[in-house]
């Protein structure tokens, strides 16, 4: 992921699925694309399992400061930019 979303939820009531569904929810609002990719640091997720949101990944990184939430779109994806674009 080149380009995401910095989503900060410091609601530590809520599971991480239900933190990633609503930051989401605001990434599709705002870009009018679904995010594929979720990256989190690894106190955030803790021991919770994630259940999943549609078709996100959930990786962890200790580059992402704790309660933030990275959201965007998987390389792989991502649609690349004509050429005379970038």
């Amino acid at each position: 992921m080149r380009v995401g979303m910095l989503w900060l939820d410091d609601d530590n009531r809520k599971g991480i699925t239900d933190r990633v569904e609503r930051a989401a929810a605001y990434y599709r609002g705002k870009y009018g694309q679904t995010p594929t990719l979720c990256i989190v640091h690894p106190a955030t997720l803790g021991e919770e399992v994630f259940q999943g949101v549609g078709r996100m990944e959930l990786r962890t990184s200790k580059s992402v400061l704790p309660d933030h939430l990275w959201l965007g779109i998987r390389e792989s994806e991502s649609v690349e930019p004509a050429p005379g674009m970038d």
